[in-house]
């Protein structure tokens, strides 16, 4: 999927909690790159974590998805970084 057309999806249904986590739409450079599929996927991730989070009343797992939710971004942010080395 080119850059423009996920800018163009999240701009008509707004973004899920996962898309904004990792930044869906952030590319400075305004090319396509591999990077997107990689976002895409952690983005996924962070959703279903969030909802299990919301899910839950208790204090403890709550706190658990909340490290796993940062920990995700953290991976993503590093395997971005990796899968565009160079570009």
């Amino acid at each position: 999927m080119e850059n423009n057309e996920i800018s163009a999806n999240h701009g008509t249904r707004g973004k899920t909690y996962g898309e904004k986590a990792v930044g869906i739409t952030f590319n400075p450079g305004g090319y396509s790159n591999p990077a997107d599929d990689i976002k895409n996927q952690y983005a996924a991730i962070i959703d279903r974590l969030n909802e299990e989070r919301d899910r839950t009343a208790d204090g403890e797992q709550k706190r658990l998805l909340s490290v796993a939710i940062t920990e995700a971004q953290t991976a993503q942010m590093w395997a971005v970084k990796g899968i565009t080395w160079g570009i």
